[in-house]
């Protein structure tokens, strides 16, 4: 059964040559250019496969087919799909099975992540320049209240972002009014989801519970929501400029990784210092904190740059490539040397440790840095590993002292070793280091390995 909108339709009719207007303030070729769309087959979605039908541009569509609403999902993908067959477009479906690991809870979070790994997957396989999603104006809005709800600032008010890279949002400018008359002008199939109507998720509840009384506030509450975001947008774009400018006044070296002055840039204000390092993924207060009061030689790491605070520098090194903590076989290089220069360097692995409770707990390592084969690297268990546990006599295997310990399976594939450049075990992260390495009161060098809450 298909399910028909009856709300209130504004006065303003959508047009196709809206849509146009927009691609052709986001993109510099539209006509020329290549698009998926992804498509769920609600209003929102499938007006946007009929508009860029319509303009005859290039694009491919995709669908997700969850197997959350039984017969109602099934149903959804047929529409997408007798759209893409009468119209002769290239059609691609995902649909997910138990191999996807369905989480019980957090199934949102889930499921964006696997759809847009999904999109970026095509794109790269069909050589598209673009994906494109129908979000649109009330979308916006619910998103601000989000935001506002979580305490967000300028760049999470200032809205979802109408080109976001290779993401194109054309329909950011429209209500939700505007595509339900859209789509009853040019009868247009649709389904609705009916799982959108309960109040499960706090996007649900922001759209039935808060939305409708603020639209009851002002008659042109969302059209002026729109232009408080062109604000918002211009703000933003002014306060990046001057974010930039200090940046790059406070840089003393720029060739091969970014040197930050640590004097001038402690002079600044929280709100520089956080904006400034946030691009580099240190966007947490606690640990900028941190990084302002870390003795000389420590390291911080991000999940795309490393760190060093070098006297009164901040030296950020961007890693050869993004970590991926789900790989088994992803080796992380967390010090090339050691600099003999210093007594001591330091190195927090907060940002590296999984969220798991049994794993993520502190611990506060010394090594003899002149017994270590440089470069430290981090990496997975592998089959035959083995190391000297402290607190243990004699040897043994990294899998048995899992199975000592009583660690779970899942906790065991998660867990990150500590390893020498030679793939000896120098401990296994959090639980022990090998002894042979650990630092004492002879050590002329300590290299510290810990992890702080």
């Amino acid at each position: 059964m298909d399910y028909l909108c009856t709300k209130k339709f504004s006065a303003y009719i959508l047009e196709t040559s809206d849509l146009k207007n927009q691609l052709q303030n986001l993109v510099a070729a539209p006509e020329t250019s290549t698009y998926l769309l992804a498509v769920s087959g609600g209003a929102d979605s499938m007006v946007l496969a009929h508009i860029f039908n319509d303009l005859g541009l290039q694009f491919q569509i995709a669908h997700i087919n969850y197997k959350l609403r039984g017969e109602d999902s099934d149903l959804d993908q047929k529409v997408v799909q007798d759209f893409c067959k009468n119209n002769s477009i290239k059609f691609h479906l995902y649909e997910v099975s138990d191999k996807d690991n369905k989480p019980e809870n957090s199934i949102q979070l889930w499921a964006r992540e696997l759809r847009y790994a999904f999109f970026r997957k095509i794109c790269e396989k069909e050589n598209l320049d673009f994906l494109v999603t129908a979000h649109h104006l009330n979308d916006q809005l619910e998103t601000f209240i989000i935001n506002l709800s979580k305490a967000a600032g300028i760049n999470g008010l200032a809205g979802i972002p109408a080109n976001d890279n290779t993401i194109l949002r054309p329909l950011l400018s429209f209500s939700k009014e505007e595509i339900y008359a859209f789509a009853k002008e040019h009868h247009i199939e649709y389904r609705e989801d009916l799982s959108n109507q309960k109040n499960d998720y706090l996007r649900n509840k922001i759209r039935h519970d808060v939305v409708p009384k603020l639209l009851e506030t002002h008659s042109h509450f969302l059209e002026n929501f729109k232009k408080s975001l062109l604000y918002l947008h211009q703000t933003k774009k002014f306060v990046q400029q001057q974010i930039q400018e200090i940046e790059n006044q406070i840089t003393v070296f720029n060739k091969y990784h970014k040197i930050l002055s640590k004097e001038q840039l402690s002079r600044q204000s929280d709100f520089v210092k956080f904006e400034i390092l946030r691009k580099y993924g240190f966007n947490q207060e606690e640990e900028i904190a941190k990084i302002f009061t870390a003795e000389n030689g420590s390291v911080f790491f991000s999940k795309e740059y490393q760190l060093l605070v070098n006297y009164g520098e901040l030296a950020i090194k961007k890693l050869d490539e993004k970590y991926d903590f789900n790989s088994s076989d992803k080796e992380i290089v967390l010090l090339e040397k050691f600099d003999f220069s210093e007594n001591q360097t330091a190195i927090n692995l907060e940002n590296i440790m999984e969220s798991i409770e049994e794993i993520n707990i502190e611990f506060d390592w010394d090594f003899d840095a002149e017994k270590i084969r440089f470069p430290l690297q981090l990496r997975r268990q592998k089959a035959g590993d083995k190391f000297y546990p402290s607190g243990f006599s004699g040897k043994k295997k990294v899998s048995k002292f899992f199975r000592d310990e009583k660690i779970s399976n899942l906790a065991r594939q998660k867990i990150w070793l500590l390893t020498d450049s030679e793939n000896a075990v120098l401990g296994v992260i959090p639980y022990r280091q090998d002894r042979r390495y650990a630092g004492n009161e002879k050590s002329g060098y300590i290299l510290k390995i810990f992890n702080k809450k």
